[in-house]
This record gives C-alpha cells, sequence and structure tokens, in this order.
C-alpha cells in the first residue's frame, strides 16, 4: 500500500481519531488529516501521532476532502473517516478490485451481499436508497451506496475533476462528475460500524435538501 494516501477528514473527533490513528498505524501507506486550525481539541489529541496534519482553509466536509485530494502525491488515495466506522481490513479488497479490474474508483456499499451498518438510521437509509436510485436513472451510475464516501480511487482521475462542494454534496459529486466523464467505478461491499463516540455531523433534512438541488444542477454540468 505505499502507493496510497489515506486522507482523513476530522472535524471535533477528539475522541475518536486517535483510535483510528491507533488502528490503522501499521498500515503500509501515507495518512493525511485534514483539519480547521480552529480545532484545538482535535489537533492537540493527535499532534505527537504519526500522521501528518494539513489544515483547510476553509470549513466542510467535501473542503476537508478536497483539500486533501489536492496534497496526496501517490497514485492511490482513499476517504478514510474519523469516526471509526470504516474498517481498514476492506482497503485490500478495494484497492484490488481496483487495479485488477482496471477501474478509476471504487465505492464501498451498505447496501449488497454480505455487508450492512450498525450506525445507519431509518432515515438515512430511506435518504440514501432515494439518492442512489436517482443517480442511477438520472446518470447511470454503477454504484449502490450513493452517501456512503469510503472510496478508494486513482488520484489522477480525481483531480481531473476539479471538485468543488465544500459541503456533504461532495458525495454526490464525486461519482456523478466521474461517471459524466466516462471514468470507471464499481461498487463494493462494506459493513459500516458504529462510530466509536460523538455524533454525525450530517443535517438528514438541510445536507439531504442540499444534495437532492446539487443532484438536479449536475445534470446540466459539463467539463469546461
Amino acid at each position: 500500500m505505499k502507493n496510497l494516501t489515506l486522507i482523513i477528514p476530522a472535524r471535533k473527533e477528539k475522541e475518536s481519531l486517535p483510535q483510528v490513528i491507533d488502528e490503522i498505524k501499521n498500515l503500509d501507506c501515507k495518512k493525511k488529516v485534514i483539519l480547521s486550525s480552529d480545532d484545538i481539541d482535535t489537533i492537540n489529541a493527535i499532534k505527537n501521532l504519526n500522521v501528518d496534519i494539513i489544515y483547510q482553509n476553509h470549513h466542510g466536509y467535501g473542503d476537508a476532502l478536497i483539500t486533501g485530494i489536492n496534497n496526496v502525491d501517490t497514485d492511490y488515495f482513499c476517504i478514510f473517516n474519523a469516526d471509526g466506522s470504516f474498517n481498514p481490513l476492506e482497503l485490500s479488497g478495494m484497492l484490488e478490485l481496483l487495479k485488477n479490474s482496471n477501474l478509476d474508483f471504487v465505492f464501498a456499499s451498505r447496501y449488497q451481499n454480505n455487508s450492512g451498518s450498525d450506525d445507519d438510521t431509518i432515515i438515512t437509509f430511506i435518504g440514501n436508497k432515494i439518492f442512489t436510485l436517482m443517480g442511477k436513472i438520472l446518470f447511470k451510475l454503477p454504484i449502490t451506496d450513493i452517501l456512503y464516501t469510503f472510496v478508494v480511487g486513482r488520484i489522477d482521475k480525481a483531480k481531473e475533476l476539479k471538485l468543488s462542494e465544500k459541503n456533504f454534496n461532495f458525495c454526490v459529486e464525486l461519482p456523478i462528475k466521474a461517471k459524466k466523464l466516462n471514468m470507471k467505478m464499481e461498487s463494493i461491499s462494506s459493513y459500516e460500524r458504529k462510530r466509536i463516540s460523538g455524533f454525525k455531523k450530517v443535517n438528514a433534512f438541510k445536507d439531504g435538501l442540499s444534495i437532492l438541488i446539487h443532484i438536479i444542477k449536475l445534470l446540466f454540468w459539463n467539463k469546461k
């Protein structure tokens, strides 16, 4: 995994992040934690651990991921959340599928055979199913879990997308823009673990409405 970089967005994850870093410490890859400079508690929780800390210029989940992507210098990247919900044991299978099938992106999915979630709620489940169906109908997306950002991809392809959404719209911006540019992607079964501590940063209704509006906007997006 030497040619892989983990992008770890971490806002207010002082309890979870040190445990996540401990779990991945033996992975032979780069680890870059993306933080806001004013998140002092999280910074102090990991400042002595063996990871690179990169400070984002703005706020937001999408902004953290774009900052991470722009700072990757390996061939491959993986979005890896700081709450403990992603299982690092699944990384090798995702990377193997990406390489062996000559794909550009592999999206983990909680809704395939041998998959599931300990952290999904009925609201997020229904919302995700609706948005995933919209992705299939409107864009012919071949993935089964559009809002789950456990993603492995080729960094040159990610940078080619010129991603710009600084909030949770990023979740749909990445796969939809990639599909519109004829990039190749697949889903792979994954099991989402319960977050270690804290709470979800997503507001199901507010962020859901924003994502819906952005999906409609992406119908008219073309690379300039």
